[in-house]
């Protein structure tokens, strides 16, 4: 049997990305409301004068402040998703919904009411939420008052935060996660962690001081999690994509290790609960002291995660020769170009193999349930003559992923499900346009605003139905 008979099938977005109604309902400003678009999205998130700015005011078009409108279109999307067979849909609450400023004492009530009302939807289909809870966005006050997650004191507002949410959905939700890609705020602090570094900070200080406050409160929503919702499942998720040496030269290889290492560092302290000792000794060497209050270990200790979920959309490549320096710049992890390997449209190496590869390494190092909550083809999308859209392209690299991922499941890795990045297009993160579609359902909306938003179903929406419906056997069919 390739795929268990209870495997999650679905789809992921995240609120930021899709809902719109960015101020409405009472929801406060977050810091994805601020962020700039365009290609040099990601470098202008780590320009401390440029976020600055941006923080006192919002100027021109933000594709994401009405995004796919899924905030008034919901039902109309879930009727869709449950079209296509959904086991489960993962998505984020906007944490700025909830509180808009981030240290109210009592929640927002018109927020909540959204979510009792989506997860309501989504169950009438017997599709089960899988959330997380801060996905990529933080309210903007947090940050302006307390400077994002570089203070203590927001451990504290994000665990008021997440036990709201576990009473109010303990009924409805059974499947969390914390914080998306939690590894990112070592590359990208601002979308990660709320930090706008300034000119005197030390930079790996502030940076991992913060990460170190997130897997506190990381821990301490793992705890209130299992202590008010008894028969739920509550995991970390990780920027998954192993890194290859490029060759076989000692350095290189360790090389990769150590690269490896960054991201791994993450689940290993979530997962494991303690600081490994490779990550102290790098402490050591860049003078980064971590300021544990009393019991900090001792929570991490006590409040690992039940699983560990991951995105997987490309591998690195990895050289120490100042000749390849710098070659692939269209993604935050950087890394030299795989000969053996293609390219996305935007640059993304596209290999299959590598998903079983992480997978593997996962579960040997955890030994825990894995979730794979993203996956998927951002690829420019043509509409033909009568609204047909032909996207063999998404079908091909979907089927590759997911042969990999069977292959794995032999291998005998323990895993939960798998869950499309998007399966209706939305927002890219990477650059903040619409132009970068991932999902099996098409959005009318362009990166200018111009559009009807009507969806429309893709050459790919039938094909991963039938994938569904077959529990992958179709996979595998000549």
């Amino acid at each position: 049997m390739r795929f268990p008979q209870n495997f999650l099938w679905g789809g992921a977005i995240a609120a930021n990305q899709a809902e719109g109604a960015y101020l409405e309902d009472g929801k406060g400003l977050s810091t994805a409301d601020v962020l700039p678009c365009g290609a040099d999205r990601l470098e202008r998130s780590m320009d401390t004068s440029a976020m600055n700015a941006l923080m006192n005011r919002i100027e021109g078009y933000y594709p994401s402040h009405e995004a796919i409108d899924f905030y008034h279109r919901y039902k109309e999307d879930v009727a869709l998703f449950a079209q296509m067979g959904f086991k489960c849909f993962r998505t984020s609450v906007a944490w700025s919904r909830i509180f808009p400023n981030g240290d109210e004492e009592m929640p927002n009530e018109n927020g909540l009411k959204f979510y009792d009302d989506l997860f309501d939807e989504l169950l009438k289909y017997d599709i089960q939420p899988v959330i997380t809870i801060s996905h990529y966005e933080m309210p903007l006050g947090l940050v302006k008052k307390y400077g994002g997650w570089r203070d203590r004191k927001v451990v504290y507002f994000f665990e008021r935060y997440a036990k709201s949410l576990f009473e109010r959905y303990k009924d409805k939700v059974k499947y969390w996660m914390t914080f998306n890609e939690i590894n990112i705020t070592a590359h990208v602090p601002f979308i990660g962690a709320g930090i706008i570094l300034k000119e005197d900070d030390s930079k790996y200080q502030v940076i991992y001081q913060a990460i170190h406050h997130q897997f506190v409160g990381s821990a301490l929503a793992v705890k209130a999690c299992h202590e008010i919702i008894s028969d739920a499942k509550i995991g970390c998720m990780l920027a998954g994509g192993p890194n290859y040496p490029y060759t076989c030269n000692p350095e290189d290889v360790f090389e990769a290790m150590q690269k490896d290492r960054i991201s791994l560092f993450f689940g290993d302290v979530q997962s494991r609960g303690y600081y490994p000792n490779y990550i102290k000794r790098f402490f050591r060497e860049n003078n980064v002291n971590i300021e544990m209050e009393d019991g900090d270990e001792e929570i991490l200790k006590q409040n690992t995660v039940d699983y560990v979920a991951f995105s997987y959309y490309m591998s690195h490549a990895v050289s120490t020769s100042p000749e390849k320096a710098g070659e692939v710049k269209r993604n935050i992890f950087g890394g030299v170009k795989n000969p053996y390997l293609k390219a996305s449209d935007w640059g993304w190496q596209i290999d299959p193999k590598g998903l079983r590869y992480i997978l593997n390494q996962f579960y040997d190092r955890y030994q825990k349930p894995l979730f794979i909550v993203e996956n998927g083809l951002g690829a420019v999308d043509i509409v033909e003559e009568g609204e047909v859209i032909n996207d063999d392209y998404r079908i091909d690299y979907l089927r590759d992923h997911l042969v990999q991922v069977a292959e794995a499941i032999e291998d005998g890795v323990d895993l939960i499900g798998y869950t499309t990045w998007g399966p209706i297009d939305l927002v890219s993160v990477s650059t903040g346009e619409m132009k970068k579609r991932y999902g099996f359902i098409y959005v009318d909306k362009d990166n200018e605003g111009r559009g009807t938003l009507r969806r429309v179903k893709k050459k790919s929406f039938n094909w991963y139905k039938q994938v569904i419906e077959t529990n992958g056997e179709l996979l595998f069919e000549n």
